[in-house]
Formats: structure tokens, sequence, C-alpha cells
């Protein structure tokens, strides 16, 4: 026993220094070899998409999976050109559709960043011809870049019409704006997915850039990242390489024609590969977890979480299942070019789908797991939603994937031995200096105590404690596992410069 208060005052002394080191603990994966279980799925995956593709009467199918910097695996199945029985392959240049947006935001945040523009400026700083819309509404908010990467401009859903659009003018799009816009919603109330928002966007990186989208984006994001088989145009794509799009009618498969990339290219034109999109992939899960490495991409880190956060809420999925089959209702919020998928459980997906006439596709990453999925197939709209919900679940389950623990400070370990030294009697624990000045006005001693004697009582013996499962920074929880039950100890530490302990919670888990 005098060994144990001798440790405990050890404790108690040490949590007088002022700790004002946020130095922060990046943690790695809890499993000893990430990817091994992912790549023992392989024939698994491969035949998912294949039997998937068969069914929904795709001429072809490319897919790949991708984890850190790398494309882990991929599979080509079927034809991009059935007139010339062109097999898919590693080569193949697929239109890619609104998957294209995110790009386009990407820009506006390297502009945002280089302080070229504001995300609150208004449309009609760099469109003239958008000063005098008649809004829904007299009291609507004007539009701004931020409503248009969000989609919350209130224009009206545009899809299939944007679809048709791909190859406009910028005169034509100016002139759009010259002669008025029909509007749904009241500027800033609601999500409506717009194309027109998208292209609007391309149009303005050229009136900031005084380059074309198309040349900005090569420039200053696809070639930084070595996407060197992307495209803008499919004439600019060796026949041998160029996917054409296919709608299924009278079972058969009808080519459908090819769409230039004009002003509304920048809300779905990009043409590209599985490899090169998985870099776009890898530099999107490289901004996770924040942390003091040296910048090394085209664009911050913080504005790639910046766009991967749910700005604007867009649905509720109420239907879903987690991936154990539990009922499980998904949150869909809308960031700049990407969704947010948000489960029950916590899990959160970046996402973003694609459709044209000929082409479908999806990509989604998992940032908590350093994984992501992209599909392309040249089917009209195919439909690529279940197919990825299927894939992702099937790895989380069957590689048993653990996700990243939270990094967490140094602050954050030391106060959980200083709680350990204070149990179960809470001795002296208000001269400890190691509680904010709520704590005791929130909890009574006599009842930590209380509680404390009761949780020591069930659980017997004390063999371990673990390491601290960080929440965030400032807050998470232990376990002192027991002979018979463990007992689990949240807390949470205040803003201050040196945090204290500000709330705390003690469960008996029994074995």
């Amino acid at each position: 026993m005098k060994r144990i208060q001798l440790f405990a005052a050890f404790i108690i002394i040490l949590s007088a220094q002022t700790v004002r080191s946020q130095k922060v603990t990046q943690q790695e994966f809890p499993d000893a070899d990430h990817i091994s279980g992912i790549e023992k799925l392989f024939p698994l995956l491969d035949s998912m998409f294949v039997e998937y593709a068969k069914a929904n009467h795709f001429p072809s199918i490319s897919f790949g999976v991708v984890t850190g910097s790398q494309l882990l695996h991929s599979k080509y199945w079927g034809s991009i050109n059935l007139e010339k029985n062109i097999p898919a392959s590693a080569l193949s240049d697929y239109h890619i559709a609104s998957m294209t947006k995110s790009i386009t935001a990407l820009a506006i945040l390297k502009l945002r960043d280089e302080k070229k523009l504001s995300l609150d400026d208004a449309i009609s700083k760099y469109i003239p011809q958008a000063r005098n819309l008649k809004l829904l509404t007299k009291d609507a908010p004007e539009i701004t870049i931020r409503h248009l990467l969000t989609h919350n401009a209130g224009f009206p859903e545009d899809n299939p019409w944007g679809d048709r659009q791909l190859g406009r003018s910028d005169e034509w799009l100016e002139n759009l704006y010259q002669n008025g816009i029909s509007f749904s919603t009241a500027t800033g109330t609601a999500y409506e997915y717009s194309n027109l928002g998208f292209a609007t966007l391309g149009l303005i990186i050229k009136k900031v850039s005084g380059k074309t989208y198309q040349e900005y984006i090569t420039e200053n994001i696809l070639k930084p990242l070595g996407m060197t088989s992307t495209y803008w145009d499919y004439n600019d794509v060796p026949t041998a390489q160029l996917a054409i799009g296919y709608r299924f009618v009278d079972d058969k498969w009808v080519a459908q024609p090819l769409l230039h990339s004009g002003s509304f290219g920048a809300m779905g034109g990009l043409i590209t590969t599985i490899e090169d999109f998985s870099r776009y992939m890898s530099y999107q899960l490289s901004a996770w977890p924040p942390r003091d490495d040296k910048e090394t991409g085209p664009v911050r880190r913080s504005s790639l979480r910046e766009m991967q956060h749910g700005w604007n809420f867009a649905k509720l999925w109420q239907d879903d299942k987690d991936f154990m089959g539990r009922d499980c209702v998904t949150m869909d919020f809308y960031g700049y070019g990407l969704h947010q998928y948000l489960d029950c459980n916590g899990l959160k997906i970046i996402t973003h789908s694609g459709g044209l006439p000929g082409f479908g596709s999806q990509w989604r990453i998992l940032p908590d797991y350093d994984i992501g999925i992209v599909v392309f197939a040249n089917r009209t709209y195919a439909p690529m939603g279940a197919l990825l919900t299927a894939v992702i679940d099937t790895i989380l389950k069957k590689a048993n994937l653990q996700p990243r623990p939270a990094s967490y400070s140094a602050i954050l370990e030391k106060r959980k031995e200083q709680i350990i030294a204070l149990l179960p009697g809470w001795n002296n624990a208000k001269t400890t200096g190691i509680f904010a000045d709520n704590f005791f006005d929130d909890y009574f001693i006599n009842s930590l105590r209380k509680e404390s004697d009761e949780a020591f009582r069930k659980a017997g013996k004390i063999n371990n404690v673990s390491e601290v499962v960080a929440t965030n920074n400032l807050r998470g929880y232990f376990l002192m596992l027991g002979e018979h039950a463990d007992i689990k100890i949240h807390f949470t530490l205040s803003p201050e410069t040196n945090p204290k302990i500000q709330a705390f919670k003690m469960d008996v888990i029994p074995k």
C-alpha cells in the first residue's frame, strides 16, 4: 500500500508542472499489415465487378483499389470499342462525367489559397451578366462561389439537361446569364444538384487565371499529380485507348455520340484512366491525418480536408445498412465537388459518381482506413452505388480492417496517468491542480469515491491498463483491465494552455 501511495504522490507532483507542448502523437493502423487482408480478397472483388457488369449489360468495366500512395489492384474486363473489338486495359480512357467536379473545385481552392479570389465573392464580380439576375425572392442573397461549390445557389437540378450542354461555348454560358435563369429554391436555403453551377466555376477560373479552366487545371493539378493519360477532349485521346460509350436498347448496344468539352466540361468533361485517377485519389487520401509534414501537393492538405467536409446537407438514407448488415441510417452531405457519407457508426466515405450518355462511374475513399475504390463503365448512366457499397462492405468485413486511431497530444496520456494515481480513493484530488475550475462544481467528491469503490469491487484485481484511445487531441478513454470486469474511464480536457480535466465518466464492463 505504501508503494502505491508513493507512486501516486510522485504522479501528483508531476501534475503541478505546466504542460505547454501540443505535440501530436500520430497513430499507426492497429493491423500489423494493413493491406494484406485486402490482397487476399482480389479474386472475390474481381468476380463481383465482372458479374455486376454482365448482369447490367456493360460493354466493359474497369476498377481499381487504392491504398495510401499506390494503386494496389486493378481489373479490366470487356470491350471499350465494340466495333473495333478493343479490349479494356490499363490504358483505357473513359469519360468520368461528374467525377470532374471535385477537380474543378480543387482549382478554385488553389486560386483561393493564392488569394486570387474569395469563396464568398459574388459571382457577379467575375461574370457581369449575372448582376441583373432576378432571384427567386427579393430577400435572397447574392450568389457566391461558395454557393456554387456546395450546390446551394438555388439553380434547379439539371440532369440530364446539363449533360447535353457539355460542348457549349463560354459566350453561350454568358448569354444564358444575360437572358436570365429560372430558380427552383431561394439562394442559400437548400441542396439542389447543379451542373450549371460547376460550369460557372469553370468560367470563373478563366476570368481569374487568364487561362481556360482546361489549361489551368492541366498545368496546376493534373501534371503535378502525374496524370499524363488524362484529357479534356476525345479528339486528343489515342484511338486504341478511347472508350466508346453505349446505350443498351432492345437487347443490343447502340454507340452514343461523344461530346466535346466546352464550358460545361468543368462539370463533367474529364477523360482518364484508372491508373491516372488513382493518383488523384491517393492525393485526396494524403490529406489525412492532419500533421506537421511538409506540403508536397499542388494544393494544401487543409484545403483537401475542407473540400471533403460536408457543408450542405443533401439527404438522409433511411433504409441503409452497415457493413455487418444491420439497419444503419446514413447522412449525405455535399462539400466542394464531393459528397460526404456519414453512417450511424461514424463510418465516413468521401465520394462522387459520374454519368453521361454512354458512361457511368464512381469513386469512394475512406480516409479513416486509407483505402479507396474507383470504377468506370461505358454504358449510359451505369449505376455504381450498390456495387461499391457491396465491395466496401466486403472489404471491411472480410479483411477485418481497423480504422486509424485518432492522434492525440502528450497531455492526454499524462492526465490518464494522473487519474490512475487518484483511484479509487480520490485522496487530495482537489489539491492536485489537474482538474479544471468547473470540475468539483459538477462532480462531487463523495459521489466519485462511492462510484470508484463500487467499480473496483466489481472489477477485482487490476491486471493491466490500456493505452489511451483518443477521440481527438483532448478527449479519450482508457480501460483498467480487471479480474472480473473492466473499468472504462472517459475524460475530456479543457481548452486552456495547460489543459485540465473538465469532464469524467466511469463505466464497468462485465467480462
